[in-house]
Protein backbone atom coordinates (compact mmCIF):
# COMPACT_ATOMS: atom_id res chain seq x y z
CA UNK A 1 0.00 0.00 0.00
CA UNK A 2 1.29 3.64 -1.02
CA UNK A 3 1.44 5.80 1.69
CA UNK A 4 -1.77 8.34 1.97
CA UNK A 5 -3.49 5.38 0.58
CA UNK A 6 -6.73 4.72 2.47
CA UNK A 7 -9.23 1.56 1.28
CA UNK A 8 -12.62 1.62 3.20
CA UNK A 9 -15.09 -0.79 2.50
CA UNK A 10 -18.35 -0.05 2.80
CA UNK A 11 -21.42 -2.53 2.59
CA UNK A 12 -25.55 -2.74 2.65
CA UNK A 13 -28.13 -1.81 0.12
CA UNK A 14 -27.52 2.22 1.21
CA UNK A 15 -23.88 2.38 0.92
CA UNK A 16 -24.28 3.64 -3.31
CA UNK A 17 -26.04 6.23 -2.00
CA UNK A 18 -24.51 6.88 1.20
CA UNK A 19 -21.34 7.70 -0.70
CA UNK A 20 -22.59 9.10 -4.04
CA UNK A 21 -21.37 12.79 -3.62
CA UNK A 22 -17.97 11.47 -2.48
CA UNK A 23 -15.70 10.96 -5.73
CA UNK A 24 -13.66 13.95 -7.01
CA UNK A 25 -11.05 15.80 -4.67
CA UNK A 26 -11.51 17.63 -1.81
CA UNK A 27 -10.07 20.70 -0.34
CA UNK A 28 -9.77 20.37 3.48
CA UNK A 29 -8.39 23.33 5.42
CA UNK A 30 -7.90 23.64 8.95
CA UNK A 31 -5.31 25.32 11.38
CA UNK A 32 -3.14 22.94 13.62
CA UNK A 33 -2.88 24.11 17.26
CA UNK A 34 0.73 24.73 17.12
CA UNK A 35 0.25 27.62 14.11
CA UNK A 36 -1.81 30.43 13.27
CA UNK A 37 -2.24 30.14 9.63
CA UNK A 38 -4.40 28.41 7.58
CA UNK A 39 -3.15 25.04 6.18
CA UNK A 40 -4.55 23.48 3.35
CA UNK A 41 -4.64 20.03 2.10
CA UNK A 42 -5.98 18.20 -0.84
CA UNK A 43 -7.37 14.50 -0.64
CA UNK A 44 -8.77 12.73 -3.98
CA UNK A 45 -11.62 10.10 -3.25
CA UNK A 46 -12.73 7.36 -5.56
CA UNK A 47 -15.56 5.54 -4.81
CA UNK A 48 -15.44 2.02 -6.63
CA UNK A 49 -17.56 -1.11 -6.93
CA UNK A 50 -16.29 -4.64 -5.44
CA UNK A 51 -16.30 -7.38 -7.94
CA UNK A 52 -17.96 -10.38 -7.24
CA UNK A 53 -15.87 -13.59 -6.92
CA UNK A 54 -17.08 -15.56 -9.41
CA UNK A 55 -16.36 -18.80 -11.09
CA UNK A 56 -15.28 -18.49 -14.62
CA UNK A 57 -17.86 -20.58 -16.97
CA UNK A 58 -17.13 -21.95 -20.65
CA UNK A 59 -19.86 -22.77 -22.27
CA UNK A 60 -19.07 -25.92 -24.55
CA UNK A 61 -20.98 -24.40 -27.41
CA UNK A 62 -18.39 -21.21 -27.61
CA UNK A 63 -15.68 -24.40 -28.06
CA UNK A 64 -14.72 -25.65 -31.31
CA UNK A 65 -12.63 -29.00 -30.71
CA UNK A 66 -10.23 -30.52 -32.94
CA UNK A 67 -7.89 -33.41 -33.03
CA UNK A 68 -4.58 -33.36 -34.76
CA UNK A 69 -1.76 -35.85 -35.13
CA UNK A 70 0.88 -34.31 -33.07
CA UNK A 71 4.67 -33.47 -34.47
CA UNK A 72 8.11 -33.81 -33.36
CA UNK A 73 9.65 -37.26 -31.50
CA UNK A 74 7.19 -40.50 -30.22
CA UNK A 75 7.38 -42.52 -33.31
CA UNK A 76 5.15 -44.97 -34.58
CA UNK A 77 2.11 -43.90 -31.80
CA UNK A 78 2.73 -40.15 -32.35
CA UNK A 79 2.38 -41.03 -36.41
CA UNK A 80 -0.54 -43.02 -36.62
CA UNK A 81 -2.94 -41.54 -33.56
CA UNK A 82 -4.73 -38.24 -33.07
CA UNK A 83 -3.66 -37.60 -29.62
CA UNK A 84 -3.18 -33.57 -30.05
CA UNK A 85 -5.33 -31.35 -29.19
CA UNK A 86 -6.19 -27.70 -30.51
CA UNK A 87 -9.09 -26.10 -28.56
CA UNK A 88 -10.64 -22.45 -29.82
CA UNK A 89 -12.35 -20.17 -27.86
CA UNK A 90 -14.88 -19.09 -30.89
CA UNK A 91 -15.53 -15.44 -28.96
CA UNK A 92 -12.60 -14.29 -28.33
CA UNK A 93 -10.45 -16.33 -31.09
CA UNK A 94 -7.90 -18.02 -28.46
CA UNK A 95 -6.38 -20.94 -29.53
CA UNK A 96 -4.84 -23.62 -27.38
CA UNK A 97 -2.70 -26.48 -28.86
CA UNK A 98 -1.49 -28.72 -26.28
CA UNK A 99 0.44 -32.40 -27.35
CA UNK A 100 1.95 -33.42 -24.21
CA UNK A 101 0.36 -36.58 -23.53
CA UNK A 102 -0.22 -39.58 -25.35
CA UNK A 103 -3.32 -39.68 -24.56
CA UNK A 104 -6.36 -37.48 -26.51
CA UNK A 105 -8.34 -37.44 -22.72
CA UNK A 106 -5.58 -35.98 -20.98
CA UNK A 107 -4.80 -33.40 -23.63
CA UNK A 108 -8.17 -32.11 -23.79
CA UNK A 109 -8.37 -32.06 -20.14
CA UNK A 110 -5.19 -30.15 -20.07
CA UNK A 111 -6.32 -27.94 -23.30
CA UNK A 112 -9.23 -26.86 -21.20
CA UNK A 113 -7.51 -26.05 -18.30
CA UNK A 114 -5.01 -23.91 -19.99
CA UNK A 115 -7.60 -21.86 -21.79
CA UNK A 116 -10.06 -21.43 -18.59
CA UNK A 117 -6.97 -19.75 -17.17
CA UNK A 118 -6.11 -17.74 -20.43
CA UNK A 119 -9.31 -16.21 -20.27
CA UNK A 120 -9.94 -15.69 -16.54
CA UNK A 121 -6.85 -13.97 -16.49
CA UNK A 122 -8.13 -11.83 -19.95
CA UNK A 123 -10.87 -11.00 -18.32
CA UNK A 124 -9.55 -10.29 -15.00
CA UNK A 125 -7.41 -7.46 -16.52
CA UNK A 126 -10.38 -6.18 -18.77
CA UNK A 127 -12.23 -5.86 -15.39
CA UNK A 128 -9.02 -3.69 -13.72
CA UNK A 129 -8.87 -2.08 -16.88
CA UNK A 130 -12.01 -0.62 -16.72
CA UNK A 131 -11.88 0.02 -12.76
CA UNK A 132 -8.67 2.06 -13.38
CA UNK A 133 -10.83 3.75 -15.70
CA UNK A 134 -13.08 4.41 -13.85
CA UNK A 135 -11.19 5.68 -10.76
CA UNK A 136 -9.06 7.65 -12.69
CA UNK A 137 -11.96 9.26 -14.43
CA UNK A 138 -13.41 9.95 -10.01
CA UNK A 139 -10.46 11.39 -9.03
CA UNK A 140 -9.26 13.24 -11.79
CA UNK A 141 -5.52 15.11 -11.41
CA UNK A 142 -5.88 16.12 -7.94
CA UNK A 143 -5.51 20.14 -8.73
CA UNK A 144 -7.28 22.99 -6.92
CA UNK A 145 -9.56 22.87 -9.93
CA UNK A 146 -11.10 19.32 -9.54
CA UNK A 147 -12.19 19.51 -6.16
CA UNK A 148 -15.64 18.72 -5.05
CA UNK A 149 -16.17 19.77 -1.65
CA UNK A 150 -14.43 22.38 0.17
CA UNK A 151 -14.31 22.01 4.17
CA UNK A 152 -13.06 24.91 6.28
CA UNK A 153 -12.76 23.82 10.00
CA UNK A 154 -11.70 27.19 10.95
CA UNK A 155 -15.28 28.71 9.47
CA UNK A 156 -17.02 25.66 10.35
CA UNK A 157 -18.14 25.84 6.74
CA UNK A 158 -18.75 22.98 4.04
CA UNK A 159 -19.00 23.68 0.50
CA UNK A 160 -20.30 21.09 -2.49
CA UNK A 161 -19.20 22.73 -5.50
CA UNK A 162 -21.39 20.70 -7.67
CA UNK A 163 -24.46 21.31 -6.07
CA UNK A 164 -23.48 24.87 -4.40
CA UNK A 165 -24.59 23.63 -1.55
CA UNK A 166 -23.28 24.73 1.84
CA UNK A 167 -23.68 24.19 5.14
CA UNK A 168 -21.69 23.66 8.69
CA UNK A 169 -18.86 21.87 9.61
CA UNK A 170 -20.46 20.06 12.39
CA UNK A 171 -22.94 18.54 10.32
CA UNK A 172 -20.77 17.58 8.06
CA UNK A 173 -19.18 15.38 10.56
CA UNK A 174 -22.50 14.22 11.81
CA UNK A 175 -23.69 13.31 8.41
CA UNK A 176 -26.74 15.38 8.77
CA UNK A 177 -26.55 17.28 5.63
CA UNK A 178 -28.58 16.99 2.14
CA UNK A 179 -26.66 17.65 -1.06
Amino acid sequence: MRPGLLVFRAAGPEASEAFRHEPGGHRWQRIPANDDRVHTSTVTVAVLKEPEEAEFYLNPADLDLKTTRGSGPGGQNRNKTESCVVLTHKPTGVVVRIDTERSQHRNRALALGVLRARLSEAHQDAQMGSANASRKAQVGSGMRGDKTWTIRVKDNQVTHHASGSRFSYDKYVRGDYAV
